[in-house]
């Protein structure tokens, strides 16, 4: 996906009318083909099995047995912010491979992210980068932040979480509620801590990553809780997927 998305890029900005849409289309299936392939072809398969069960009829197409590649998700939906940014002009194509290749597979964000925009960290790589103290130390701080949430704090939830889940039948309402907050502070202390780490070793570097989190319990409504919570997903598809299908 690296050499398919690297040499779309060039041929986009190279080219003009309804070729530069077709490049751009072969680019978003090669990427959406492979994730599919390798992270959904036997979710698919299973339900297609059970829908042929329901008729008696026997699926014969068999599961894959394959690996599925780190941060594959994460690194496809940075690839095709990367293509069409191009696309729409917004981005200058890549010509050097390697800084490409370290734009999709920067590795403190490539598992659990932030997604990041060619405009915000490609220009970052470039530029030499000088020890800073209090930038390394902010960094280590952010990471040990980090892991405090994920360790500490999401992992002690998951305990309490688990134990009351597993054997809902056996609790009242009032402590499946209790399950339900330890749940809360769980989902938003692993992930959260995770997009802390990822912040904080990409400082260690002299690299600024995008906020992924911005206290999201504390929002108003739900519309401004998708605004922030994973707010590099959720502006992704906002700016990719919502408003070119007609939204405002």
């Amino acid at each position: 996906t690296i050499v398919i998305d690297y040499f779309a890029g060039i041929l986009i900005e190279k080219s003009e009318g309804k070729n530069r849409k077709i490049l751009l289309i072969l680019s978003l299936v090669s990427n959406i083909g492979i994730l599919c392939y390798f992270k959904y072809f036997n979710f698919l398969n299973d339900n297609l099995s059970s829908l042929l069960q329901t008729f008696d009829l026997k699926n014969g197409i068999s599961n894959l047995s394959i690996l599925l590649p780190i941060g594959l998700s994460f690194h496809t939906f940075q690839a095709m912010s990367y293509t069409i940014e191009v696309y729409r002009g917004n981005q200058k194509s890549e010509k050097n491979f390697v800084t490409y290749a370290l734009y999709v597979m920067f590795f403190p964000q490539l598992v659990a992210g932030p997604i990041e925009r060619p405009q915000n960290i490609l220009n970052q790589f470039k530029i030499k980068h000088q020890f800073e103290y209090n930038r390394f130390a902010d960094g280590l701080k952010l990471i040990a932040w980090g892991f405090f949430k994920k360790v500490v704090i999401a992992d002690t939830c998951a305990d309490f979480a688990n134990s009351i889940f597993n054997h809902s039948g056996e609790f009242n309402g009032s402590t499946l509620a209790l399950g339900a907050l330890f749940f809360t502070f769980q989902i938003y202390c692993d992930f959260s801590g995770y997009s802390d780490i990822a912040l904080g070793t990409a400082r260690l570097f002299g690299i600024d990553l995008l906020r992924n989190f911005a206290f999201p319990y504390f929002s108003r409504d739900i519309a401004e809780f998708w605004r922030r919570w994973h707010i590099s997903l959720s502006t992704w598809f906002r700016d990719y997927v919502y408003i070119p299908l007609g939204g405002s």
